[in-house]
């Protein structure tokens, strides 16, 4: 194996580690002050933890960029095709995608929260058959069969205590799954016709993302005296350092894909269910289903056939 592989290999399991920390710590924020500080804060507590995500995430992106000396080459492509394309994109991962995905934290646990949006890359698999004519093989409509029958059986609780929050999360966890789906093949378009590379990508999708909570959702949901109390809290170290850990996972995935191609990058980042789990154990202490260790198994295996395919 080639040194290149191995540092793809690398940066794929890191990508995947790095985002199951990303979600535990998440959830971890919207259970302290003054994220529970009265009912309302509950309800839009998850917005404003998404839009502080992508906020901080941009800055940490433009310090990165900074370095590399490539802010002003960004600063031009903003006009390209592409870049709006991303824009357009950022608007279903970040506020639909990335929205739904804390919400979903919230009301549901970072454990099954993972493992359900770990279905992304096989749903968007089936996107790109749908829109870009990229076809399926047998194996890749089998894989998808497969996720799609784990999820299922992760929402399926029969016998257990069903209640509307367990409900809620479920719905805002497929929400995640097509604004991220709906992300990559909306990206995959806009890139084909001018060249933006995966880091300044990564850069215009946060910024548009966080400014348009910052602009539009989060006044809308009058989450601007929430917003402020979260920003003089003493979480806010924590909530930058989360979006830290994210920025970087992203960054990862993306060496990753640069390395060893798309196909063994998603194999690898689509783990962060598996990890989320065990950061879960570790941290949290939250008692672990049988169930949600096999269906997170089968969703792996699933996406890994569709994104291999």
């Amino acid at each position: 194996m080639s040194k290149k592989n191995n540092k793809g290999i690398n940066y794929g399991i890191l990508s995947g580690m790095l985002w199951g920390l990303d979600t535990v710590l998440t959830g971890f924020i919207l259970s302290t002050a003054p994220f529970i500080s009265t009912e309302k804060a509950i309800l839009i507590a998850p917005i404003i933890s998404a839009f502080l995500h992508d906020i901080f995430s941009s800055i940490w992106m433009m310090i990165f960029l900074g370095i590399k000396k490539d802010l002003i080459k960004l600063i031009k492509l903003l006009k390209t095709k592409s870049a709006r394309y991303v824009a357009l994109a950022a608007l279903f991962g970040g506020p639909i995608g990335m929205g739904g995905y804390l919400l979903s934290i919230s009301y549901l646990g970072a454990g099954y929260t993972a493992s359900i949006s770990a279905i992304y890359p096989a749903v968007g698999a089936f996107f790109a058959y749908i829109f870009l004519k990229d076809k399926l093989s047998i194996r890749g409509w089998i894989g998808l069969f497969l996720s799609i029958l784990a999820i299922i059986i992760l929402g399926y609780t029969s016998g257990e205590s069903v209640n509307s929050q367990f409900s809620l999360g479920f719905i805002f966890a497929i929400v995640c799954v097509l604004g991220w789906s709906l992300e990559s093949v909306i990206c995959a378009y806009g890139m084909r016709d001018e060249e933006i590379n995966p880091e300044q990508a990564l850069q215009i999708r946060q910024l548009v993302s966080g400014l348009t909570y910052g602009i539009i959702i989060i006044p809308i949901i009058s989450g601007m005296e929430l917003t402020k109390m979260a920003i003089t809290s003493n979480i806010l170290p924590l909530i930058i350092i989360t979006a830290l850990i994210g920025t970087l996972s992203y960054i990862f995935y993306y060496r990753a894909i640069e390395s060893i191609g798309p196909v063994k990058a998603t194999g690898l980042n689509v783990t962060y269910s598996i990890w989320a789990i065990i950061f879960e154990i570790l941290f949290v202490g939250t008692q672990i289903t049988l169930k949600l260790v096999i269906c997170s198994i089968l969703i792996i295996i699933g996406s890994t056939m569709v994104s291999k395919d």
